[in-house]
């Protein structure tokens, strides 16, 4: 006769004896690698570009960057000028920086952008309104205004001082001055040469921004402003209105 073997259902199958055992020794695996050696779990670090909900909720953030810029171009020039020294001042992530700007080029470029819009949308207005004749005195007066105000100056020193050891820095300044700043003026002049006239008119007025706010020449320095209006604007509204030569 053959013996009959009397094991239950499902007996000699692989894992027919790994139910609740099983199941607890993979949970206290689990549990193991959580806790190996008392670690604590940490968060995933974040690397590169920022999600769009991180830079949503630093909507201020951008300001802070600029504001950080200015001081750190002001202070260091922009040769020494870091991104990291900017977030750091911005207290904000580099990439942070990266993501609003990108190059240290372009942090500065927005730097100026922002430092010259008060300038710009004062000399737009000198361009469109009042008397061709008068524009000298007009502008002169302005951009000594501009200046003579610690919360306009301040932006504008931080670029006038990089522009003056930089050339990439230069170039930005030069662009803003002539594109944002001088060329509402040249339109509206007649005659040849405009652009030539506008920057010999730039040239007179950045100079002296050089020597009496950054260099801090004597007896500039210290001059009233309406005294250098009124040896100022003779010499701007020739080169923006008069003829080549002696007057």
């Amino acid at each position: 006769m053959r013996g009959r073997t009397e094991d239950g259902p499902g007996a000699g199958a692989p894992g027919a004896d790994a139910g609740p055992r099983s199941r607890d020794a993979q949970e206290s695996g689990a549990q193991a690698q959580d806790q190996r050696a008392g670690d604590e779990p940490r968060p995933p670090r974040r690397r590169g570009r920022p999600t769009a909900a991180r830079a949503a909720a630093g909507g201020a953030a951008r300001d802070r960057i600029l504001a950080s810029a200015r001081a750190e171009f002001a202070e260091r020039g922009y040769d020494k000028a870091s991104i990291r020294a900017i977030a750091r001042g911005a207290e904000v992530d580099p990439a942070l920086v990266h993501h609003y700007f990108g190059t240290k080029e372009q942090v500065f470029e927005a730097a100026v952008e922002v430092s010259f819009a008060p300038a710009e949308e004062g000399v737009r207005d000198l361009a469109r309104d009042g008397d061709p004749g008068t524009l000298g005195v007009r502008l002169v007066r302005f951009f000594l205004g501009v200046w003579e105000d610690p919360a306009t100056r301040s932006p504008l020193l931080a670029v006038l001082r990089s522009a003056v050891n930089n050339e990439t820095a230069a170039r930005i300044f030069r662009g803003s001055v002539t594109r944002r700043l001088m060329a509402g003026i040249a339109r509206q002049l007649d005659g040849p040469d405009r652009e030539l006239r506008v920057e010999l008119a730039a040239a007179q007025l950045v100079g002296t921004a050089l020597l009496r706010y950054v260099l801090r020449a004597e007896p500039l320095a210290s001059a009233d402003p309406e005294e250098l209006v009124a040896r100022l604007a003779p010499v701007v509204q020739h080169h923006l209105t008069g003829s080549p030569g002696p007057s």
